[in-house]
C-alpha cells in the first residue's frame, strides 16, 4: 500500500478588517475624507442646476489653474485642463453627451481646486496642491471616459469631416 504525503496546512496571517492596500484605495486618501471634499461635492450638485453659478466656478478654477504648479498634478494636468474646458462647453450648451453624475464629480474636484480652506491650505509652501492634485486624480480616474470621450468630441468638432 503506497503511503499519501499530506502537505500541513499554511496559515495565512491577515490582519483583521484591514487589507494590504495602503494608500492605493481611493478613500483612504485623507483629502478625499475630508469635510472640503464633502463640501465640495455637496457644492457641486447645487452648481450643477446653476448657470451663473457654474460659470463664476469655472472663472475661479480656470484662474486657479493657471497660477497653480503643475508638479503636483503629474500626468493629470492634462485631464484637469479637459476638466475645466468641459466644464466651459457644457455651460455653453456646446457639449452635452456628459452624465449628471460624471459632470457633479468633475465639479466638485474644481470647487475643491479653488477652496483655500481645504485640507491643506494652498498657502502651505510645497505642499498646498498635493491635496488638490489627490482629488484631481481621483475624479479624473473615475471619470476617464468621460474625459477621453470629450476630447474626442473636441478633435472631431476641431477637424470636421469632409462629407464631399
Amino acid at each position: 500500500m503506497k503511503e499519501e504525503k499530506t502537505k500541513s496546512p499554511r496559515r495565512i496571517k491577515r490582519r483583521s478588517g484591514t487589507t494590504d492596500l495602503g494608500e492605493d484605495v481611493p478613500y483612504r486618501k485623507p483629502a478625499l475624507r475630508s469635510e472640503a471634499f464633502a463640501k465640495a461635492l455637496t457644492d457641486a450638485k447645487a452648481c450643477i442646476s446653476n448657470p451663473e453659478s457654474l460659470q463664476a466656478l469655472f472663472n475661479d478654477a480656470a484662474r486657479k489653474a493657471a497660477a497653480v504648479s503643475r508638479e503636483p498634478f503629474k500626468e493629470d494636468w492634462a485631464y484637469l485642463q479637459t476638466m475645466l474646458r468641459l466644464v466651459r462647453a457644457h455651460h455653453r450648451g456646446e457639449y452635452d453627451q456628459v452624465s449628471k453624475d460624471a459632470l457633479m464629480w468633475i465639479i466638485a474636484a474644481l470647487n475643491y481646486l479653488v477652496d483655500p480652506f481645504d485640507l491643506i491650505p494652498d498657502k502651505t509652501p510645497f505642499l498646498g496642491f498635493v491635496d488638490d492634485a489627490t482629488v484631481v486624480e481621483f475624479v479624473a480616474a473615475r471619470t476617464r471616459q468621460t474625459l477621453d470621450d470629450f476630447m474626442t468630441w473636441e478633435t472631431a468638432e476641431s477637424f470636421p469631416r469632409d462629407s464631399g
